[in-house]
């Protein structure tokens, strides 16, 4: 049985009818669970139906988040639909690579999008655990919101018509909120102990460790026994007799 369908997760976009244009391309591939992170002009946006063009269950379901962390909270497969960042250490996928991974991978994916004129931008890149790249012309690669999204919802549905087994053998990677507890319990006691000095550096610092967390695909377990080992270095040593 193959695993849910992906979360389409919109960052920031900017107008109705490119909200209402991707939910026409997911629909067009089965896709119909949006996410909208902060839209530019408010959630409903008249301007979106007409140009869904009958997509009408999409932008129903479509759920507003005040951050693209809450919007994947409930996902342990995150792609971050850009190019490549400058500094970032992630592993980079194609729409097709993305699809098979989706199906055999346990756990939710979403596969995330950002504003139609910048895209996502780096802090946000940060929260996937992977980026997902659309070979294009290296001369003109100038792909639209919709199309973008199309492409990606196409691959999928190649697969999603496969008996791909699951990997059960190998647990789940743990969902985003656990690994936000996990990054922030790093901060927190790094802070302590004035890593993120000098302050010009923090930014850099805190994204580095963010991409040194999120790229390793730690399951639950995992995450409970690094936080474990954390509290553990937190307290006082214990006096043996």
């Amino acid at each position: 049985m193959s695993n849910p369908a992906p979360v389409i997760v919109l960052v920031r976009p900017q107008l109705g009818e490119n909200i209402g244009k991707a939910a026409r391309a997911m629909l067009n591939f089965g896709l119909v669970e949006m996410r909208l992170v902060e839209p530019r002009d408010g959630w409903p946006n008249p301007a979106a139906g007409p140009a869904a063009a009958g997509a009408d269950i999409v932008l129903e379901r479509a759920e507003l988040f005040a951050s693209l962390a809450e919007a994947v909270a409930d996902c342990p497969n995150v792609y971050a639909a850009t190019v490549r960042k400058r500094g970032m250490t992630k592993p980079v996928v194609t729409p097709d690579m993305a699809a098979r991974e989706i199906h055999e991978a346990p756990g939710r994916s979403a596969l995330v999008f950002g504003p139609e004129r910048s895209g996502l931008d780096t802090e946000d890149a940060t929260l996937a655990r992977k980026i997902l790249t659309v070979p294009v012309n290296s001369e003109f690669g100038s792909l639209n919101l919709a199309q973008a999204v199309i492409l990606c919802a196409y691959e999928w549905s190649k697969f999603a018509a496969m008996d791909i087994p699951t990997v059960e053998e190998v647990l789940p990677p743990a969902p985003q909120e656990e690994l936000e507890g996990l990054i922030d319990h790093f901060e927190t006691m790094l802070e302590a102990k004035n890593y993120f000095w000098p302050e010009e550096r923090a930014t850099v610092s805190r994204l580095t460790l963010r991409n040194v967390l999120t790229q390793a695909g730690w399951n639950s377990l995992e995450v409970r026994t690094l936080r474990g080992v954390l509290s553990t270095l937190d307290r006082p040593p214990r006096k043996r007799n």
